[in-house]
């Protein structure tokens, strides 16, 4: 019985992983969506692209937190939180057709990213 249960835990850990992770790339996708459409010089042009760049943004940041434990976000993260969301934002045009970032654009999408981020509620961390 025990090991039953043991089984059934996994099982359940695994799968909230994988709805964590879901809901981390729909909640970057809208967030993105949002972020360009307020911010000029920041153009993504069709659906695919934002859910490419929604994939991408979350792949890096999962990358950038597993090796160096520094999370990229604007607001609670500090000053190396706003720069490595600036280089994300920025970074994300070289992987994603579509996507089209200045630096510029760049700076001020990290700050709209940033407090949008920070109203979605809930842990957003992996």
């Amino acid at each position: 019985m025990s090991e039953n249960n043991q089984t059934n835990a996994q099982t359940s850990n695994g799968m909230s992983t994988v709805w964590q992770i879901v809901g981390r790339l729909i909640a970057a996708a809208i967030i993105l969506a949002i972020t360009a459409f307020f911010t000029p010089g920041f153009q993504i042009n069709n659906f695919w692209s934002l859910a490419v760049a929604a994939v991408v943004l979350t792949v890096l940041d999962y990358l950038i937190v597993k090796f160096t434990g520094l999370h990229t976000s604007p607001f609670g993260k500090g000053f190396v939180g706003f720069v490595l969301s600036v280089v994300v934002l920025y970074v994300t045009q070289y992987f994603v057709a579509g996507y089209s970032i200045s630096w510029l654009a760049a700076i001020i999408g990290a700050l709209i990213y940033g407090i949008i981020d920070y109203f979605i509620p809930g842990e957003q961390q992996m």
